[in-house]
């Protein structure tokens, strides 16, 4: 009796949602609308950069700009964090939202910062994730803001919003998002891509309500909504 083949299971195929248009010409507007644009969170170090990041999670970076201002005259470093009673700092970043289990985030990698990194925030995307209230997100901010180190693409609601809207994605989750970013633009592009996103949804495509009259890529964007244009009366041109 012949023997059977092994049965063999195809690979499915990853489809990749592609705009209806070039993606190098949304890169060269990017580049043309913010040239120089950085990242919106206050700090002078890596150090700071971490704990604002984490702050930052549900809360705008308005709001964390205000609270850092004098948290980071009061803590210097990863050691201030954990002299003072949990309680305490809680009070001091209350109005961030969330502050119980940032203020645990904040702690937590502050210990694991001086006893396995020797006090330094390290600067790999294995390590960063290592540390309490840590994910892609914060470990990109940090790695590529302060760093310069394109190891992904930053995805916040902003540029989850924008993604969407553009046709550069069909995922919500954040994870997926970053893939398809990242399979779109050239690394050398990542970094400032999420800036140019994060700032472009807060200055033109709100969230409630996206200024298309006004985008720069208002002729190109699947979800632009142009008033349509008022026809000319009869016998007129």
């Amino acid at each position: 009796m012949p023997k059977s083949k092994p049965v063999t299971r195809r690979k499915r195929r990853v489809r990749r949602r592609r705009p209806p248009y070039a993606v190098s010409e949304l890169a060269r507007r990017l580049d043309a609308a913010y040239p120089e644009v950085e990242c919106a969170l206050h700090y002078r170090n890596a150090f700071e950069l971490l704990v604002a990041t984490i702050l930052s999670a549900q809360c705008t970076d308005t709001r964390v700009n205000i609270v850092t201002q004098a948290l980071f005259q009061k803590y210097h470093g990863p050691a201030d964090y954990l002299a003072v009673p949990q309680e305490a700092l809680e009070a001091d970043i209350r109005t961030t939202g969330f502050f119980r289990n940032k203020a645990k985030n904040i702690r937590g990698a502050c210990t694991r910062i001086l006893h396995e990194y020797g006090g330094e925030v390290p600067d790999t995307m294995e390590e960063l994730l290592t540390l309490p209230g840590v994910a892609r997100k914060t470990a990109n901010v940090v790695l590529g803001t302060w760093f310069g180190k394109a190891d992904g693409v930053v995805v916040d609601t902003h540029v989850t919003r924008l993604s969407g809207r553009l046709g550069l994605t069909s995922h919500t989750d954040p994870t997926k998002i970053e893939v398809d970013l990242m399979a779109h633009f050239p690394q050398e592009h990542w970094i400032r891509l999420a800036h140019q996103l994060i700032w472009h949804g807060r200055l033109v495509c709100g969230a409630r309500k996206a200024d298309c009259p006004n985008c720069c890529f208002n002729d190109i964007c699947p979800a632009s909504k142009l008033p349509e244009p008022t026809p000319a009366p009869a016998g007129k041109t």
